[in-house]
Order: C-alpha cells, then structure tokens, then sequence
C-alpha cells in the first residue's frame, strides 16, 4: 500500500483520490478552501457542463493549447467512460444542444455529493481549509558507468504552519488563477515552479473581450442569437464562428465571444484586432437588400428610425443608425439607394477594434501552465521529479466551451490516480 497525497479538491484532484483509493492505496486529499468542488459548483451557470458526449478525436479538436499531450489522457477515459462514471456513482445525466452533458437535476452540487460520497467510501482523508506552501524534495544520486547522475523524489508536502506530511507519490490539481474568488491563486504553480518546472505565461481565457468602441455599453446586457464573427489581425482571419453573444459595459462576451477568446488571447499582446459581426448570417447581401427594399416599401412614409423595429432589436436601433450616418428622422422614401446598401453592409459587417480581454477574476479559465514537455502524457508523472505527478488546469492545457476543460480535468485525474 502507497501513502498517496492529492494537493487541491476540484474535479481533477477528487477524481484522481478515487481512483488511486480504488487501487488500495492510502489517499489524503487537501483542500485550501472550506468545501469541496468551489469552481465546480459555479461551472455552467452552476449546472455544471460535466462534459462533451462526443468521441476522442472531437474532444481533441476542441483543444486550443497542447492537445497531442492529451491523446492519452482522452482515449484512456473518454466522454462516455466519463459518463458511466458518474451514472455509477447514481448521477442521472442528460445530453443537450452541442452534446453538452449536464446532471439531470441541473445541479452541479449533485456531481460534488457524488464525488464527495465515494472519497468517503474508499477511504480518503480529506482535510479542508489547510494550505499547502511546498513540496518535499529529496535528491539522490545514481551512479552509472562513473556518470554520477542526480535523482530527485517527491516524498510529501510542507503545510503553511511548517509541519511536514510524508507521502510516496503526490498529485499537484491545484488549477490555474482564474476566478480566484474560488481560492484558485497559482500556488500550486508555484509550488511547481520551485521544484524546477518550467510555467509557461499565464493568460485569462475563456474571457470577455474590451472593444475600443463605448457604444458597447450603450447596449450593456443585449444577447444576440445566430450572429457569426470573424477576428482578423490586418489580412489574416485567426477564428470565426456562430452562436450567441452578449454585450457588456466593457466590450463584447457570451459563448461565441469567449470561444473566440481562447484562440486570440496571445496575438492581443501584440498588437489591436479587428472584430467583424454578421447580423444576419442566414442572409447573403444581395438577399438582405431585397428584404431592406421589402421593409422600406411597407414603411415608406414612416421615420427611418421606426422602419427597422422588425430587422432588429429596440436597443440596437439607434446604435445601428448612429453608425450609419443616415439621419434618424429622415422618411424612408428618402433613403437613397446607396445609403440602403452601405446600411445592408454595415449589418452583414459591423466592425469592433479589440484592445485586450477582462482579467482573471472574469476568466473561466487559465491558459498556460506546468509545461507539458515535463510531464509524461501516459501518467502524468513528472519527468524531473520522481513520484510527482500533475492533473487538470494547472497544466499548460484548455480547451473550447462546451464541457471540454472538464473533460481534460476528469481524464488527467483518472490518468493521475490510476498512475499512481
């Protein structure tokens, strides 16, 4: 029997105790924070996007940074062994749009009692509210051909009051700085980084973005469904996509914005990017003229401010028109032809200039990490230091909206706790 010691009480850390407990080993899990599963309780608006019910290879693409390392970790527990899981464990899920799985009771507590109730089935000890400041290290040297070679071994953790907890193995799943209301503070990153990791820079991820235009805060609060954006750096297009989008007193959010988030995030270092929105994707602009010729016939005597009521939203309107340049009392009848298809254009192309991205406390994600070169993808042992091992978002790993950083979270621990 292994003493085992699992640093950090999110999904990674939870499920690697158990599985590493399901192999008879002595497992401690500790937990800076008062309660179990902080970040996991608030993950999809608090339903708790458990994961993605698709196959390995779609759970790959979704991976913005680093998803060969994950080749393993995806094929070994996958979305549907994920899923057994915790129907196992009596979790009653459901597959929505997107092949979003969610508990059935759109409870994310029912994902934490589950995980709770088998640590204490198994056996972990599990120690909340304590904080771990460092790791135990002790070299060793190995002498081979008269090359004297130096072996360092993980032998358990310092608690922030000095005293020491031994262990054979220990599990760093102490996750990134994003919500840091959570208790996530990078301390496992720095743990990691004293010990002679190499942590790559860390960007907010999944994250709003801060345009330069302030009439986005005019429409602070409206949700757009079935637009499509584009985010250009000067010719090049670097994402596009279609969903839902938010608008916010600072720029611009929602799934499709955040998705898109995660593939800029490191050019918005360099340089302002150019963010395109198509009001109305299921229209080619030839199309969208007719219906704007269509419209303007109907309402020909009325204020071109109250001809669009059926094109758009209400608050939208006046930013639209401002935009424009067309007078807003001016009769429709009046609208030259040229105005209507600069107007069509500029909802087929509404153009944002992005100058960066909210910070970590509105992040749903950290990007960057323990770099994965250091980490063996087949266990998640550290390649320096013997009897280390890492799982879930401390890593240098991510991935898109949709359930997919939970699924990396479940598969690394899996990985972690039945490696060790």
């Amino acid at each position: 029997m292994k003493t085992i010691i699992v640093v950090g009480g999110g999904p990674a850390g939870m499920i690697a105790a158990i599985f590493a407990a399901m192999a008879g080993n002595s497992v401690s899990l500790y937990e800076q924070n008062e309660k179990l599963g902080k970040k996991l309780f608030i993950t999809g608006k608090g339903r708790c996007n458990v994961t993605n019910n698709c196959d390995s290879e779609e759970l790959l693409a979704n991976v913005i940074t680093n998803p060969k390392f994950l080749y393993s970790a995806f094929y070994d527990f996958d979305a549907q062994k994920c899923m057994t899981f915790f129907e196992q464990l009596g979790v009653r899920l459901k597959t929505e749009r997107g092949n979003r799985v969610f508990p059935a009771s759109d409870h994310s507590s029912d994902i934490i009692r589950a995980l709770e109730y088998e640590m204490r089935r198994l056996g972990v000890k599990v120690v909340l509210n304590t904080k771990v400041g460092e790791l135990v290290l002790e070299k060793s040297y190995d002498e081979n051909d008269n090359v004297k070679k130096e072996l360092v071994s993980c032998k358990g953790i310092v608690l922030d009051d000095g005293s020491r907890v031994s262990a054979d193995k220990v599990l760093l799943a102490t996750g990134g700085v994003s919500y840091p209301l959570t208790g996530a503070n990078g301390s496992g990153l720095a743990m990691a980084e004293k010990a002679g990791h190499k942590v790559t820079q860390l960007y907010p991820a999944l994250v709003p973005l801060v345009t330069e235009e302030t009439w986005c805060h005019d429409l602070m609060g409206l949700s757009l469904r079935n637009v499509s954006a584009k985010i250009k750096n000067g010719k090049k297009t670097l994402c596009e996509g279609f969903g839902e989008m938010l608008f916010t007193h600072f720029g611009v959010s929602g799934p499709l914005i955040l998705s898109a988030s995660s593939r800029i995030v490191k050019q918005l270092e360099k340089s302002k990017l150019t963010l395109t929105l198509d009001l109305k994707p299921a229209l080619t602009q030839e199309q969208l003229d007719k219906r704007l010729l269509r419209d303007f016939e109907q309402a020909h005597n009325k204020q071109f401010k109250n001809a669009l009521s059926d094109l758009l939203p209400a608050r939208l309107i006046p930013v639209m028109i401002e935009l424009s340049g067309i007078s807003p009392e001016k009769k429709v009848n009046e609208v030259t032809k040229a105005e209507r298809i600069a107007f069509g254009m500029l909802l087929k192309q509404l153009p944002l200039t992005i100058t960066g991205t909210s910070d970590f406390k509105d992040a749903i994600i950290t990007q960057g990490g323990i770099h994965v070169k250091e980490i063996n993808p087949s266990t998640m042992e550290s390649k320096k230091i013997k009897g280390l091992y890492f799982a879930g978002e401390c890593m240098d790993v991510d991935a898109l909206t949709g359930g997919f950083n939970l699924q990396i979270a479940w598969a690394t621990g899996y990985l972690a706790g039945s490696s060790m």
